[in-house]
């Protein structure tokens, strides 16, 4: 599993942290891309950052350093789509949420490249999630996986409208015991500011895929609005995007995911 882009950072309590789209490394495809601006515009800005108390309760944290522009580990390997019949991203994404072209005309990668990032890097990383969700397991009997991800509060091509601040996907109740669903969500609500639970976003592959109630191990994936912990230009270009992590608007967010970290914990130690 070791390998300079896969960082694993192993804790004891029965909560795993995945953070798939954080990373901006585009593995010298720079000449390939339209724009690196753009291949960079859909990541996950400054995740990471706001969830680096997660460590310090005792969490297990994967993360990739390899932009989801390269390889998107929260699809399909397969390539079927997760959203039929809505507007999204594949496997190795050659258009942005926007619909922009990545890449340069003929720099798309072809069905081998394909493959063989999803070697290099898909395979990989859900390899160390399966690793480390066994081990905890075997320690503690039943775990959390908790799956992190933000984007803009508005992007018309994938939805319609502002996007609530907190969306909690569980693949429609299928991932989570419904218990664990309503301690997250009741922290939602206490937070007073905008919620849903399996909206436009019902958790990607890593949570449908890992999600296993029957067999103890229990997946929601958060997707947050950006505005949650930065200020957000009406419209982002390469002069405004991303905005800096505005500590506090990030702190008071970060205190309902503490909440929420602390309350999957509890459940998951009951």
């Amino acid at each position: 599993m070791s390998a300079p882009w896969l960082t694993v950072t192993q804790g004891q309590a029965p909560l795993l942290i995945s953070l798939p789209h954080t990373g901006t490394d585009l593995c010298g495809l720079d000449a390939r891309l339209a724009s690196v601006w753009l291949a960079s515009k859909d990541t996950d800005w400054w995740i990471d950052q706001l969830y680096d108390f997660a460590s310090g309760m005792g969490a297990s944290v994967v993360h990739t350093a390899v932009s989801r522009s390269v390889i998107d580990v929260n699809r399909d390997p397969s390539g079927h789509s997760l959203y039929p019949g809505l507007a999204t991203t594949a496997l190795c994404p050659v258009a942005s949420f926007d619909g922009e072209c990545l890449y340069h005309p003929g720099g798309e990668p072809d069905q081998t490249e394909i493959l063989a990032r999803r070697a290099s890097y898909s395979d990989p990383y859900h390899a160390a999630l399966t690793h480390e969700l066994a081990r905890l397991r075997a320690c503690h009997g039943k775990v959390v996986l908790y799956d992190c991800h933000s984007i803009r509060s508005m992007v018309p091509r994938l939805f319609d409208g502002l996007l609530p601040v907190f969306n909690l996907g569980t693949n429609e109740g299928a991932s989570a015991d419904p218990s664990l669903v309503r301690s997250i969500a009741s922290l939602m609500a206490d937070s007073g500011q905008s919620h849903i639970i399996d909206g436009r976003f019902k958790g990607g592959f890593i949570t449908r895929h890992f999600g296993r109630p029957a067999q103890n191990i229990h997946a929601v994936q958060m997707e947050l609005a950006c505005r949650a912990y930065m200020t957000e230009p009406q419209v982002p270009g390469p002069g405004n995007w991303p905005p800096p992590y505005d500590p506090g608007r990030a702190a008071v967010t970060r205190r309902v995911l503490a909440k929420m970290l602390e309350a999957a914990l509890a459940w998951a130690s009951a």
